[in-house]
């Protein structure tokens, strides 16, 4: 995976969740999928080195499928959930391990019902009117890698590619190599990257 250009644009304001979670410097991740695990965790976030970073656990009992995000501390940091009967696969992301309104910090969904490659838009909360997307994610066929970009930029802030081995061809554990741009918030690119994880999965379940 290439190196990704600096974005200046996001270099004084980069952070969406925490600016704890935006760098100075580019941010190489590793998502692990976990399979077959009596245990609750659905994802484990590593630096380059091996260091946890983030932990992503399912919510047993919770509301079609809540996620949430812990860091390395087992604090968490945003609760992912998926809005039931929504025809564009609608998710909202929230502070902490909270699903109050008032707690919102974006919203993901589909651009459009029907599309052969996975094309997320993601709202700000304070975007209501949802006339333009702060944020978008372009996947590629089958979700094999990812780009996501600031609005309307043509320049991607992050990129996603899914590294194909034999757990992940067997097994379904995936491995997702992550590379956030300087100053770009990385706890929300890996949320998004879950997010369309999560959608490619339960497509692939209905089909």
């Amino acid at each position: 995976m290439a190196e990704i250009p600096y974005y200046s644009n996001l270099a004084n304001n980069g952070h969406v969740i925490s600016p704890r979670f935006c760098a100075s410097h580019q941010v190489d991740l590793v998502i692990e999928k976990k399979v077959f695990t009596f245990r609750n965790t659905r994802y484990i976030v590593t630096s380059n080195d091996g260091n946890l970073v983030f932990k992503v656990e399912k919510i047993p009992l919770s509301f079609h499928g809540t996620l949430v995000v812990l860091d390395a501390a087992g604090t968490p940091v945003i609760t992912l959930r998926p809005k039931k009967l929504t025809y564009h696969s609608r998710w909202e992301v929230f502070s902490g391990d909270r699903t109050d309104k008032k707690d919102l910090i974006f919203s993901v969904k589909r651009s459009s019902m029907f599309q052969f490659h996975t094309k997320l838009h993601v709202f700000l909360a304070n975007n209501t009117s949802e006339e333009y997307c702060d944020f978008k994610l372009k996947g590629s066929f089958h979700e094999t890698s990812c780009d996501i970009y600031a609005g309307n930029s043509s320049t991607p802030i992050a990129q996603m590619d899914k590294k194909l081995t034999a757990g992940s061809i067997f097994l379904g554990k995936d491995k997702f190599m992550v590379r956030v741009s300087p100053n770009v918030d990385y706890a929300m690119v890996v949320s998004l990257i879950i997010i369309l994880e999560e959608i490619a999965t339960q497509r692939r379940q209905n089909s």
